[in-house]
């Protein structure tokens, strides 16, 4: 199969896939086109959604239509910078310890590790921004070692605390909501994810990378109260 695949959205959007599988050379060609629609818009152009394979870009149906769209972003890709813009280093603390990690020994006993050992492998994972999605601030980091790569839970665990850090299958994420997940918490963050500028409403830009770093129950209390 040949790539970029371009695929028709409702009225309104054009789907850009640019491969199946989640990689740093497809989603370079993701961020490539997104840099160079925000570069270069077209008549029309509303916003452009990166995500681990694809790019969503949405249009004014009133102003083009998807055949217009598909040769303006085929004739921009030829041109495109294919440079790679320098990435920044976030870092995000996290406790591990009670009651912050209901699912430390679950994940402990699924993997055969022990729980100071999933922390390990938790810290020395290689985290990067993919996507923004579900939820405001939710940030989709691949990165999470192939040794805690766990399947979803069967069903979604209700009342999950804002701050709680999730992994399933490759995937790891710092929830900014209590909501339900299925997803395994391994810890809670103090960090803020949701910032008050308007400019820059989340703490991550897709592309950044992410490196956690471990601190105590106290640290996590004296983090919170500042």
């Amino acid at each position: 199969m040949s790539y970029p695949i371009f695929r028709p959205v409702a009225d309104h959007a054009l789907l850009v896939e640019f491969g199946e599988t989640i990689n740093d050379q497809v989603h370079a060609d993701v961020l490539r086109l997104d840099r160079a629609l925000v570069a270069a818009p077209f008549t029309g152009f509303n916003e452009a959604i990166p995500a681990y394979v694809n790019v969503l870009v949405d249009f004014d149906p009133l102003l083009t239509d998807h055949s217009l769209v598909e040769n303006y972003l085929r004739d921009l890709l030829l041109t495109a910078s294919s440079s790679v813009k320098p990435h920044r280093l976030r870092e995000v603390l996290v406790c591990y310890e009670p009651p912050f990690a209901p699912d430390l020994a679950a994940v402990a006993s699924h993997t055969g590790l022990t729980e100071e050992a999933v922390i390990k492998a938790h810290l020395a994972g290689d985290y990067k921004i993919y996507l923004y999605g579900f939820a405001p601030g939710y940030a989709y980091m691949a990165g999470t070692p192939t040794v805690l790569q766990l399947a979803r839970k069967p069903s979604p665990v209700r009342g999950i605390e804002a701050g709680s850090v999730i992994v399933a299958g490759a995937q790891c994420l710092v929830t900014t909501l209590t909501m339900p997940t299925g997803w395994w918490v391994l810890g809670r963050s103090p960090t803020r994810i949701l910032t008050d500028d308007p400019e820059h409403p989340f703490l991550f830009d897709v592309g950044d990378h992410v490196r956690f770093r471990r601190i105590s129950l106290a640290d996590y209390d004296q983090a919170k109260s500042h």
